[in-house]
């Protein structure tokens, strides 16, 4: 009897996440440099899912921070930072990628990118003393991660009903349509409220357009 050979199971934590680049630097005098590009590859044969994690979610606005990547295959993740005031100017956050196999919720891989902001790309920063860097690396190994939960939903537009001018019209073109056809002799409406079949037909298509729109919103 053939013994099936089966692939040994990945352990959590144990998958090689490969992500570029591995430090965002924002500056706060260059609006271009306000939104950064982190593209995360799948070398694998099979699709991978991820989710994007960081410890100060409400600085940042991260587009599609959970998604999936089909096998041998790469996505880009678009970040943007959305308060560069002078008090956040050197202060370093982190992002964690995490990543799994499509039909488990174990995360199979992580990855850190490190992310700050410097008041200008023509400043270099000053060389950091061996005690500063300890206490950074430290700050960062015991950094919380939260979701981005929050980002997505001030990312969608939110959802209103109609407005007044809208439900208005509407009502006239309603009105209109009720209101007896030119030529009509039984008719207890004054004459000059008789409208043609023309203007009648605008009122029908204004009133169409009109329930397209209220009903998108």
């Amino acid at each position: 009897m053939q013994q099936q050979h089966r692939q040994p199971e990945l352990v959590e934590g144990s998958l090689p996440v490969f992500v570029f680049p591995t430090e965002l630097i924002f500056y706060a005098d260059d609006q271009t440099s306000h939104k950064q590009v982190l593209t995360l590859y799948n070398p694998y044969e099979f699709a991978l899912k991820f989710k994007v994690l960081c410890t100060a979610p409400n600085k940042y606005t991260v587009v599609d921070s959970t998604g999936a990547v089909k096998p041998q295959c790469c996505v880009d993740i678009v970040i943007r930072h959305r308060d560069v005031r002078p008090c956040h100017y050197g202060v370093y956050d982190k992002f964690r990628l995490q990543v799994s196999e499509q039909s488990q919720r174990k995360a199979l891989g992580r990855k850190e990118v490190t992310a700050t902001l410097r008041p200008s790309a023509s400043q270099e920063p000053p060389s950091p003393r061996p005690q500063d860097d300890e206490r950074r690396i430290k700050e960062l190994a015991d950094s919380e991660f939260f979701e981005q939960t929050v980002l997505h939903t001030e990312s969608r537009p939110a959802a209103g009903g109609p407005s007044l001018l809208t439900v208005l019209l509407g009502l006239v073109c309603m009105v209109a349509l009720m209101l007896p056809t030119l030529g009509e002799q039984e008719s207890t409406v004054p004459l000059y409220l008789h409208l043609s079949v023309n203007k009648k037909l605008v009122a029908a298509y204004v009133l169409g357009l009109l329930t397209m729109v209220i009903l998108r919103t």
